[in-house]
């Protein structure tokens, strides 16, 4: 899986990333910056992607 492939999150994750992100942007972080900081949120409190290789 190359860097930066979010294919291995859940539905629920991408969605946690998107809210995340969303409300750091309101707070005047860059799009780029924002995006970053959602991803390590939702890697910290979940330790990652949760599907399995393998799956769709």
């Amino acid at each position: 899986m190359p860097q930066g492939d979010k294919s291995a999150y859940t539905d629920k994750q991408k969605r946690q990333a998107r809210h995340i992100e969303e409300a750091y942007e309101k707070k005047g972080l860059p799009e780029s910056k924002a995006a970053a900081r959602a991803w390590a949120t939702v890697n910290k409190t979940d330790g990652g992607g949760k599907k399995k290789s393998g799956q769709a």
